[in-house]
């Protein structure tokens, strides 16, 4: 059995799959061995010796790991904390126990929750919440400027288990108990357009579930006969290679679709693809963008090369590296870039990415009004005309101002697994419609 290989960009979690007693070759003694690591122990010895507040060794030992990795000077090398971990291994499973709801940031820096959509099914849609609701309380926790993370954490728990929730409604509050009930993460969307053209969007590859319901979804577009289908992997940032591997197999009837190389120079074809009777033979346009990366660009790659798909949009993120997971004995995670990988023309496209075969700038998202100025006395309100309309911000200490415009809200259907999609407002899309015949 293949050990667990991730195509995450950024700093999305994954599966551990690689554990402390594979590397019992080196051991702790192992540390002093060194000028450096007797250092190491040295300071640690200091600190308690010597430092006038109280330590916390567990902060002292989270941060010298990631002081190690980051000395890698790797984006792609990272740590995970323990209860980070934990939370990502809820995504990773595609279940966990919640109250039925998508969450976004509600603050421009990151932090805070609203609520991005409300689903058919859980205790939100029954106790009344919406779309846009803003939390402010999770139990007495103020969790306005909270990370996203921490608030989901917050909003998770045991099965039938309830957790008390103040939102904010425009001008209004409300408090609610919710219980916490069995939740799917559903990855993948599908809907049919004009024409008996399919269309599949396929949100992440970092699920359990994904194999299993994008299956799902091209035996539907088979069975409606549909023989144009548009793929869509935009602002997929990547998940289990074995996920990537299978989504492009379901295209493929035979060659290779990803080699993997090693710290040796070593390269290895990690998956080839087999003649299915359940594969989707049809004409095949794939979306990506600039947020299409790792798995993604896999994909993306092994369509390109096979001259399987016509491939539209923007250039990809360019990750071309695989990580291997390692479970630590503290319940933290660390994943570490063990491998870099190839399409099947032996294409690298690290730090490159995929170049599609039609350039169309990806127009969903415009980029939301912002400006910034000084001069004023501290505290002084301006109120400036912006396209006819009023935009009120306020001076800062030092006399400066800003606003940055809320981003245009992007529709979501309330109904897990079904797309919305509007080709008069997706250029991307409109183009890749165009390449039927």
């Amino acid at each position: 059995m293949r050990k667990r290989i991730l195509l995450v960009s950024g700093a999305l979690a994954a599966t551990a799959a690689v554990g402390y007693a594979q590397f019992a070759t080196y051991t702790t003694a192992d540390i002093t061995k060194t000028t450096d690591g007797k250092a190491f122990v040295q300071l640690f010895g200091a600190l308690h010796q010597l430092y006038l507040r109280p330590l916390d060794d567990g902060k002292l030992m989270s941060g010298a790991i990631k002081g190690m990795i980051a000395s890698l000077n790797d984006e792609f090398t990272y740590y995970e904390e323990p209860q980070d971990n934990k939370t990502s291994q809820e995504n990773l499973s595609g279940e966990f126990f919640g109250i039925g709801i998508q969450l976004t940031a509600a603050n421009t820096d990151g932090t805070g929750a609203k609520v991005d959509t409300v689903f058919k099914t859980g205790s939100a849609i029954q106790g009344g919440v919406q779309t846009g609701d803003i939390f402010l309380k999770i139990g007495d926790k103020d969790v306005t400027a909270m990370s996203l993370n921490d608030v989901v954490r917050l909003v998770r728990g045991e099965k039938g288990t309830k957790v008390n929730i103040t939102f904010g409604r425009g001008k209004s509050t409300y408090a609610v108990a919710l219980e916490r009930q069995p939740v799917t993460i559903i990855s993948v969307e599908q809907t049919m357009l004009p024409n008996n053209v399919g269309y599949i969007a396929l949100n992440t590859f970092f699920s359990e579930k994904v194999n299993e319901q994008f299956s799902a979804a091209v035996q539907s577009m088979n069975k409606k006969g549909v023989k144009k289908l548009i793929l869509d992997l935009r602002d997929n940032g990547g998940g289990l290679l074995s996920s990537g591997v299978f989504v492009a197999d379901q295209f493929l009837q035979k060659g290779p679709i990803v080699s993997l190389r090693d710290s040796k120079g070593k390269t290895t074809v990690y998956d080839t693809a087999k003649a299915q009777s359940t594969d989707y033979t049809g004409q095949l346009v794939l979306l990506i963008n600039k947020n299409s990366a790792s798995a993604s660009e896999i994909v993306a790659g092994a369509l390109q090369d096979t001259k399987r798909a016509t491939i539209v949009g923007e250039t990809s993120f360019g990750k071309g590296v695989a990580q291997t997971p390692v479970q630590l004995v503290n319940g933290a995670e660390v994943r570490i870039v063990a491998n870099e990988w190839l399409t099947p023309n032996g294409r690298q496209i690290q730090k490159k990415g995929i170049t599609p075969d039609i350039k169309v700038d990806d127009n969903r998202r415009p980029i939301p009004l912002n400006f910034t100025g000084s001069g004023v006395k501290a505290g002084t309100k301006l109120t400036l005309n912006v396209s006819g309309k009023p935009v009120d911000v306020v001076a800062d200490k030092d006399g400066k101002f800003t606003y940055i415009a809320p981003p245009a809200p992007q529709t979501r259907s309330a109904d897990q697994g079904v797309a919305v999609v509007d080709p008069a407002k997706d250029a991307e899309l409109a183009a890749a419609l165009k390449q039927f015949k």
